[in-house]
């Protein structure tokens, strides 16, 4: 299993509905992409104070690397990922893990 953790740096100004949007579009490839088990995701509360540049996340779960190089091409995703980086202001706002458990 791969775990897929996206943190965003959102902008100040970043609008909260369209990121909302986003979220319930990224939601809608769970099932509509083989292999995308799962996504959860929601504000940074950040208790140890270590990430205060990522406000927001979410993290994915995928059954293997294919399913992720699947989400990845994908051209809904990447239409909601280009939303995402507009939303950060760039792409350098936005961190990701990829974790095979």
């Amino acid at each position: 299993m791969i775990l897929h953790a996206v943190y965003l740096g959102l902008r100040s100004d970043a609008d909260p509905a369209g990121l909302a949007d986003v979220m319930v579009g990224l939601e809608g490839l769970v099932g509509e992409i083989g292999g995308l088990q799962s996504l959860v995701h929601g504000p940074n509360i950040d208790v140890e104070v270590k990430s205060p540049e990522a406000p927001y996340g979410f993290h994915t779960t995928f059954t293997n690397r294919a399913a992720l190089d699947r989400y990845a091409n994908d051209p809904r995703h990447q239409a909601l990922g280009a939303r995402l980086v507009a939303l950060c202001g760039g792409a350098d706002r936005i961190k990701v893990y990829d974790i095979e458990t």
